[in-house]
């Protein structure tokens, strides 16, 4: 398979028909490998316009998405990013790409450490997995960023308080059929804006089925 090919094709068909037009966004596609973070069976695929499977029932999100997710976001150099749903850790490695530290916290053990493994082989190394149910606890501390990689029901206020002044979050809210993602930004002690991106459907988050209960 001519995986260079198939990654251009995902870009030019896929990724800016969806609006995705920021040229950092589109190189950094081009340039971390994909492929590498796709199990084994599913390594032909991982260029499609569908959620690719992963291990204990999880899935890494559509192309198109994680294009759109990260381009709303706009990550900066000096930027902390939290993740919650390490999955393959392709995601954080894109995230890794952009900001000075990425943690991901991935709840399944077994996804964790190949996440890990995975960071390690493509050569980024600010960003750390940890194994943790993020809908009952988070790690401590204040991030620039939050980014969800599956769904909710809703965006957990945790979360929220968790976002440094000024700190967006985004996640796909909502139920099947009707999901959209979202783009929150803190604007104050307890405010805080929403603006609706588009809509798309996401396999939800592990613990995330209802408001979660966090403990601190």
């Amino acid at each position: 398979m001519d995986f260079e090919q198939a990654r251009f094709n995902m870009i030019e068909q896929q990724i800016r028909p969806w609006d995705v037009l920021d040229q950092d966004v589109l190189n950094l596609l081009g340039a971390v490998k994909r492929e590498d973070f796709v199990p084994a069976a599913y390594r032909a695929m991982a260029f499609t316009d569908m959620e690719i499977p992963l291990p204990s029932g999880e899935s890494m999100l559509a192309p198109k998405v994680e294009a759109r997710l990260l381009q709303e976001l706009g990550v900066r150099k000096h930027e902390w990013v939290l993740e919650i749903g390490a999955g393959s850790g392709f995601m954080a490695a894109l995230l890794g790409h952009c900001a000075a530290h990425v943690m991901s916290l991935e709840i399944h053990p077994e996804l964790a450490e190949s996440a890990q493994q995975h960071l390690r082989q493509a050569g980024v190394m600010n960003a750390t997995v940890r194994c943790m149910d993020a809908s009952k606890e988070l790690p401590p501390g204040e991030f620039d960023v939050i980014v969800l990689s599956g769904s909710v029901a809703q965006i957990p206020q945790a979360l929220v308080d968790r976002l440094k002044p000024g700190g967006r979050l985004c996640a796909v809210v909502g139920d099947t059929p009707m999901m959209r993602a979202q783009l929150l930004t803190r604007s104050g002690e307890r405010q805080s804006r929403v603006v609706d991106l588009f809509d798309t459907v996401a396999a939800r988050l592990h613990g995330f089925a209802e408001t979660p209960r966090f403990r601190f």
